[in-house]
């Protein structure tokens, strides 16, 4: 069983595509979230991705189900032989959340009997036994899309508009162009996580009419032509691990500015010269005119995504999956 239900348009592109993935596996019953199999149906196991989403939201009554269902299916899985599969999207546990969800995530974490990892750079705790599935491509994903041509000099930042992305960071760093490159352009499509970070944006991009700004939901085809549109994509996040924009932009070959880490080094690697370039420290004005003036001309051919067909993601989930019933069942605690 999978954490996630089945899929609607908002849900994040990568359980739609491991959702399809799964499905299409031989070897697998593929079974999608449901609360009452989860606590009375036969499971061999239950893969999560972001356990903190069992609390939801919510206050009053529908808070005390949730609780009472999350205390429900701890006692089921500590009580009969289901296995733990942890797919490792972020490197650490949510710290927004209550003193007892806390608690229960910390659980889910010594329960584990075996993790996803997304790339070979991420850290486990001693002796966790793991399997290493690199996050997919988005290629199909996006198959349906018309294919439109970037606007010249113009870079892009597409996304959820979070705090740790450093928007209001890159608005300012990219005024400091405004001298020397008065035709650079730069376009920040996205959903506001919140109404202060969208105040903020505003107010900084006013300053300089080299700004656009869409800042709103965007759907599949809106992000995709929003990259598209899009010299090249800069994400300037304070702190990167793995990245599902990175690979989107990269998918629809768009060639990216981040932050210098040692996943970023390894994905610039493995998807060829040219298509990932790097900043050190904080992002500055000169990072921003070298990336410009280098993706004047894209690199010839495509990023190598071949290494993240889905195919071979199903049937890697699928091996993983039989480690960590066998696990389970030999006895692990």
């Amino acid at each position: 069983m999978q954490s996630f239900g089945a899929p609607r348009p908002t849900s994040n592109p990568y359980v739609h595509m491991l959702d399809d993935a799964l499905a299409a596996t031989p070897g697998v019953e593929h079974v999608r979230f449901d609360r009452r199999q989860a606590l009375f149906g036969r499971l061999d196991a239950i893969q999560f991705h972001w356990p903190e989403t069992l609390f939801g939201a919510g206050t009053g009554a529908k808070a005390l189900a949730r609780r009472a269902f999350a205390v429900a299916l701890r006692a089921r899985i500590s009580l009969g032989r289901v296995a733990i599969i942890r797919t490792v999207h972020n490197v650490e546990l949510p710290n927004d959340v209550a003193p007892w969800q806390r608690r229960y995530l910390e659980w889910v974490e010594r329960r584990t009997d075996h993790r996803i990892v997304l790339n070979d750079l991420t850290e486990l705790p001693e002796g966790a036994e793991s399997t290493l599935i690199p996050h997919g491509h988005y290629r199909e994903w996006f198959a349906d899309v018309e294919k439109t041509d970037a606007a010249p000099g113009t870079l892009g930042f597409v996304g959820l508009v979070r705090r740790y992305k450093g928007v209001e960071d890159l608005i300012r760093v990219f005024r400091d162009t405004a001298d020397v490159a008065p035709d650079l352009r730069l376009h920040i499509a996205g959903n506001p996580t919140s109404a202060g970070i969208a105040d903020e944006v505003r107010e900084s991009a006013k300053a300089d009419g080299r700004i656009e700004l869409d800042l709103r939901y965007l759907s599949e085809p809106d992000f995709a032509r929003a990259v598209m549109g899009s010299s090249g994509i800069v994400l300037p996040y304070r702190f990167m691990h793995n990245s599902g924009t990175v690979l989107a932009a990269l998918s629809l070959n768009r060639p990216v500015l981040v932050p210098r880490t040692a996943v970023n080094d390894a994905l610039s690697a493995e998807v060829g010269r040219g298509w990932i370039t790097m900043f050190d420290d904080e992002l500055a004005d000169s990072d921003l005119l070298a990336f410009a003036e280098a993706i004047r001309t894209l690199p010839e051919g495509e990023p190598d995504l071949s290494a993240r067909d889905w195919d071979r993601a199903g049937v890697a989930h699928r091996d993983a999956f039989r480690r960590a019933i066998a696990h389970r069942r030999a006895g692990a605690r």
